[in-house]
């Protein structure tokens, strides 16, 4: 038999990591060990009850065909609405074109602007899916590091340098509130890097999946800046603010020439978003903002919670994230003491660090360079499993010889 061969890209695509580690999770889970899942980040409560129903009277209804690859016009306007009264984006329908999460947006907005050998600037630690949409359109990412002592906040000066130092600038990718460290970036930190990019041939992807998840002040979104319509992509997504992970619902804002475009891209690529998944999300938009409300406070406390078991594990050092629902600690000490890599870390506290028991996280690099040294958890579990997670947490890193026993069956792992 002959097997055709297969492209550079396709031989070489990175995947979301914390996919990779839900699948071991699970298997794990399906074998019979008590897996405390902090790896990925989904919610623990529920659909919201007015976009369930809306769901549901969606389907008797007979809302089960096709429908316009933007999406639904009433739920473009509810759309616009929203971003328009949350966040003072001046959106109208145009503006909106509504996709499957917010994740396929990379993609597009990638097809969207990019020609091989354009440089892309990405704020590292970055996101796992930033990388191989850039290199699926043949750009060059260029990083910038994120500081812990500037709360990981990105720095307008990184930009500024990418402007000045670039071959062939064409592109940054922004997320704010930001996954995994949960920096958030300022007003003025948006205004000076609107002011930068203004006017010049650069398009900037804002990727605001956490817009609610902020907990000091409010969420603030450069397309609310002036001009920044015409040069900015925003994109949305019903998983994190209203729990509909596995509805697959999100949306873009941008100018309505890049909408039109994004919506042929739609079209060629997965006809539409079902109508009735796009009808709970209208319902939910007008409708649910109290329920998600009280459960964003609900995810507030449970990162307190985290923050503050973590702060009692020797060799950790946790600062409150201001925003998301993940806690980003820095675990260099003990890894440097155990000889191995944060992702190895993570692993070994599934794996290896009891038969019963385990906990599912992920290691920084798993995020970019700048990211070693760090663990990622998310809030995806109970507030007693939470606890129960860092205090198992604590004691695995006291047993060296099955931290050693590990890394010998794991080499990969073993920290150079």
């Amino acid at each position: 038999m002959i097997t055709p061969s297969v492209s550079t890209f396709a031989a070489n695509l990175t995947t979301e990591v914390a996919f990779d580690v839900l699948a071991i999770a699970r298997k794990l889970k399906a074998a019979g060990k008590d897996v405390v899942e902090l790896q990925i980040g989904d919610s623990p409560f529920p659909t919201p009850a007015h976009a369930n129903a809306a769901g549901k009277a969606a389907i008797d209804g007979g809302q089960s065909h096709y429908c316009p690859s933007l999406g639904l016009p009433e739920f473009r306007a509810a759309a616009a609405k929203f971003v328009r009264d949350e966040f003072g984006i001046p959106a109208t329908a145009e503006n909106v074109v509504v996709g499957p999460g917010a994740k396929v947006f990379e993609t597009y907005f990638c097809e969207l602007f990019l020609e091989p050998g354009d440089e892309v600037l990405l704020f590292s630690p970055t996101f796992a899916t930033y990388v191989p949409n850039v290199l699926r359109r043949g750009g060059v990412p260029v990083f910038a590091s994120l500081k812990e002592e500037n709360a990981f906040r990105p720095n307008p000066t990184d930009v500024e340098q990418f402007l000045k130092t670039a071959k062939r600038p064409k592109a940054i990718f922004l997320n704010s509130p930001h996954n995994p460290t949960g920096g958030v970036a300022t007003g003025d930190d948006l205004k000076a890097i609107a002011d930068l990019i203004r006017g010049k041939n650069i398009a900037l992807l804002s990727d605001e999946p956490y817009c609610h998840m902020v907990w000091q002040g409010r969420h603030q979104s450069i397309l609310a800046e002036s001009g920044m319509m015409g040069q900015c992509v925003g994109a949305y997504t019903f998983s994190k603010s209203y729990s509909m992970s596995g509805w697959r619902l999100g949306f873009a804002v941008g100018s309505p020439d890049v909408v039109q475009l994004i919506g042929k891209m739609v079209n060629s690529s997965l006809s539409c978003v079902p109508p009735i998944v796009q009808l709970a999300g209208k319902a939910a938009l007008e409708n649910d903002a109290a329920e998600r409300d009280a459960v964003m406070a609900k995810f507030q406390k449970k990162v307190e919670v985290l923050v503050r078991e973590l702060e009692q594990v020797p060799g950790v050092s946790v600062t409150m994230p201001v925003g998301t629902f993940y806690v980003f600690p820095n675990v260099t000490p003990i890894c440097q003491r155990l000889g191995i890599t944060s992702h190895g870390l993570a692993m070994y506290l599934l794996e290896g660090a009891d038969d019963n028991v385990g906990v599912a996280c992920l290691g920084g690099e798993c995020f970019g360079d700048a990211g070693c040294g760090f663990l990622r958890f998310s809030c995806a579990e109970p507030d007693d499993r939470l606890v129960k997670a860092v205090h198992f947490f604590r004691d695995a890193v006291t047993k060296t010889e099955r931290v050693e026993t590990y890394l010998v069956a794991n080499p990969k792992y073993r920290l150079n």
